[in-house]
């Protein structure tokens, strides 16, 4: 077996559901969630298991109740909305999301208009081009590109996130054909964590003879990874929420990875089902180190708990909610605990 390197939980994802985690710990159930917080059903049924009630609208909280924002980020109303009906809102947003928000937002204040190059219905590209519906324009292919009518304005191009590298760049490139002068951010749009496991995968998909990808069909970096092993040349690819779904003929070297939602236990119970008569060799193509802290709106939330804890007991703060902020302490792991 082959294990690609890095696979699973990336920084944004751990953020969120870190977040989510302390939510649980701090209020009583049921906590609310808009949209899944991440895209894998796994993790989802376990928060929910835990007393977290997921909603596709904000009308659907109670007023007062306490809510979380996804990870994939949410659009202007839907923030306001929040704010307005819950008592406590935490945004556990992605960082890398948020900038596209930024870029496009400033974008459209210039006069631009913004090919967004995304998938229709993906809740990111949802939220991202609610920021400025009026300047956007959304494409998923190189055919798109070309029917688009000229705006009479400058263009920019931004991106979903966890789109496949290879899927952005034909649709980049014929974008600065059409525009010669194209604005594109300094720095890339797509996330680091899918390309970092898509150049994984494609470092081991070649030398398999299967390829399982570990993750949910709804989810957008799971299924890109699908298609990189399938674009590599493997005759044989299988997406997969968990052991569970593997059939019992799978021969010679399969290869595994896993989205950026899927936990980790996901890729040892898949190792124990196939139990590789050869072992496994892991195969690393760069090392992560990147790391998002808490939203600010849980550092706050920590902070006041903990105050108030030793106001009430008469003793300095313990730091007994420090470790929110710990990087240390994996997602899944508060995932997996029951809270308090």
């Amino acid at each position: 077996m082959l294990l690609a390197e890095p696979r699973g939980f990336c920084a944004g994802v751990e953020m969120a559901i870190k977040a989510l985690a302390w939510m649980v710990r701090v209020f009583e159930p049921p906590v609310y969630c808009y949209h899944e917080i991440v895209h894998n059903r796994l993790v989802v049924e376990e928060f929910q298991r835990q007393g977290v009630v997921f909603v596709d609208d904000v009308d659907d909280v109670p007023a007062g109740a306490p809510l979380m924002l996804s990870a994939h980020g949410s659009a202007p109303e839907v923030e306001s909305a929040a704010a307005e009906r819950s008592r406590t809102v935490v945004n556990a947003v992605c960082p890398l999301v948020t900038k596209v928000h930024h870029e496009l937002k400033v974008r459209a204040s210039k006069g631009y208009t913004v090919v967004y190059v995304g998938h229709a219905g993906h809740e990111e590209a949802i939220g991202t081009m609610a920021v400025a519906p009026a300047a956007v324009r959304l494409v998923e292919s190189e055919a798109d590109v070309d029917a688009l009518e000229d705006p009479g304005t400058p263009v920019a191009l931004l991106a979903q996130t966890t789109l496949p590298h290879d899927e952005w760049l034909g649709v980049a490139d014929r974008a600065r054909e059409r525009f010669p002068e194209l604005w594109m951010p300094g720095r890339s749009d797509l996330c680091y964590a899918t390309t970092n496991r898509q150049s994984a995968l494609r470092a081991i998909a070649g030398r398999c003879d299967t390829v399982v990808v570990i993750g949910s069909a709804n989810s957008s970096n799971t299924v890109s990874l699908a298609h990189v092993a399938a674009a590599t040349g493997c005759a044989r690819v299988l997406r997969v929420n968990s052991a569970a779904e593997l059939p019992d003929d799978l021969s010679g070297v399969v290869g595994v990875t896993a989205g950026a939602s899927a936990p980790e236990w996901l890729v040892d119970d898949v190792l124990a089902r196939l139990a590789p008569s050869a072992g496994v060799e892991v195969v690393r193509t760069v090392d992560e180190q990147e790391y998002f802290p808490p939203p600010p709106e849980l550092r706050d939330l920590l902070r006041a708990i903990a105050s108030a804890a030793s106001v009430a007991l008469g003793v300095p703060p313990s730091g007994s909610h420090a470790s929110a902020e710990d990087r240390t302490v994996p997602a899944a792991r508060m995932l997996a605990a029951e809270p308090a």
